[in-house]
């Protein structure tokens, strides 16, 4: 009997519940909406801009009914941080790269130039270049956005981060490097803006699609960059001559083994970026060990040169042979033992070794 008359009572209240639960629930959203339209309200003209296909600022969107407070959102890692427009364009440019570029400019305009030095002379040449070289790094930055994007050491540059667009890349470059080769036939000579604009289609349209096809590509890359001492030359002579070229061949074998050490010590990043860098398909590293040392003593020989054409005096040549048994040393030991240490070893030595062989070569210069 006491079992029948809990069932029952419990079926009598399941039915009551049962009738009123559906009013309970209007009720409830009835209370629900009134709540929220006061926690979270909407201007009118917020809801037009929905419907207009619009998206609301983020702190307008944050108000909506469900979306979580500003207070919990967190910024995501994609967003770059804030950078200077000045920074911003000194990356694009490349303004240490462009620097050194400068440098090497000068010293081969110096050491070409007879006589009392041309200042106003030197002074075109160095805009000349710099709006040339400054063209020319934008363009690259171009042309590899999307490779940059996957390697950590770039991909916080201008176009991977978002802070400039294509198109404007695309106009600032071209008009600086256009401008820069216009001004150095203007204002220079003929034969100086004719080799900066080989190096400007060299870097662009050969060693840029290069990375991306063979190692070769280091080979390719070291011709533009080592002719901006003979464009100095050039400036400074009107002509092509056995020793222009000999501060071509020591900027190209320098470049060598000072990029070998950083591919090395950057071989996973260029292999997700998928760039063929020599490291990448030599992952053992002998081959890479054994073209270092070849390159440095190459260096060495070709380094002794300015001495040998009446270009620099006994101090030069005294200074050559120290810095560059040095640089063979480095880059035996990388050779010996592959490591990102000896890696940058040889690439923090490749960084002195080119600043002090030039200003020896300037101050010991034959007049």
């Amino acid at each position: 009997m006491k079992a029948t008359a809990a069932q029952t009572l419990s079926r009598v209240y399941s039915v009551g519940a049962g009738t009123k639960e559906p009013q309970r629930r209007e009720e409830h959203r009835e209370k629900s909406g009134e709540e929220s339209a006061q926690t979270h309200p909407l201007a009118e003209a917020d809801l037009q801009v929905i419907e207009a296909g619009l998206t609301l600022r983020p702190s307008r969107l944050c108000a909506l009914p469900g979306l979580p407070s500003t207070a919990s959102l967190r910024p995501s890692p994609a967003i770059p941080a804030e950078k200077p427009w000045l920074a911003v364009y000194a990356d694009l440019f490349k303004a240490r790269l462009t620097s050194l570029v400068l440098l090497t400019t000068l010293v081969g305009f110096y050491v070409g130039f007879r006589g009392p030095v041309d200042f106003a002379l030197m002074f075109r040449l160095l805009l000349g270049t710099a709006l040339l070289a400054s063209g020319a790094a934008a363009l690259n930055q171009l042309l590899e956005r999307d490779y940059d994007a996957n390697m950590r050491r770039t991909q916080d540059r201008p176009l991977p981060s978002g802070r400039l667009q294509p198109q404007t890349v695309l106009m600032v470059g071209s008009a600086s490097a256009l401008l820069g080769l216009l001004y150095l036939a203007q204002a220079v000579n003929l034969i100086t803006s004719l080799v900066g604009a080989l190096s400007l289609v060299c870097y662009l349209f050969v060693y840029t699609p290069l990375k991306r096809i063979t190692w070769l590509n280091t080979l390719a890359g070291a011709v533009p960059g080592a002719l901006p001492p003979l464009m100095g030359w050039t400036a400074a002579r009107g002509e092509l001559s056995s020793e222009g070229l000999t501060l071509f061949a020591i900027q190209a074998f320098w470049q060598l083994p000072h990029f070998m050490a950083i591919a090395w010590m950057y071989r996973d990043q260029y292999a997700r970026a998928g760039f063929k860098m020599l490291p990448v398909v030599d992952p053992e590293g002998h081959r890479t060990g054994y073209q270092a040392v070849s390159y440095t003593l190459a260096l060495l020989v070709v380094s002794l040169c300015p001495f040998l054409f009446n270009l620099a005096g006994p101090s030069y040549l005294a200074a050559a042979l120290v810095l560059g048994l040095g640089f063979v040393w480095f880059a035996v030991q990388f050779s010996r033992e592959r490591t990102d240490s000896r890696a940058r070893r040889l690439f923090y030595f490749s960084l002195v070794y080119l600043p002090l062989l030039l200003v020896v070569m300037v101050l010991d210069k034959i007049k």
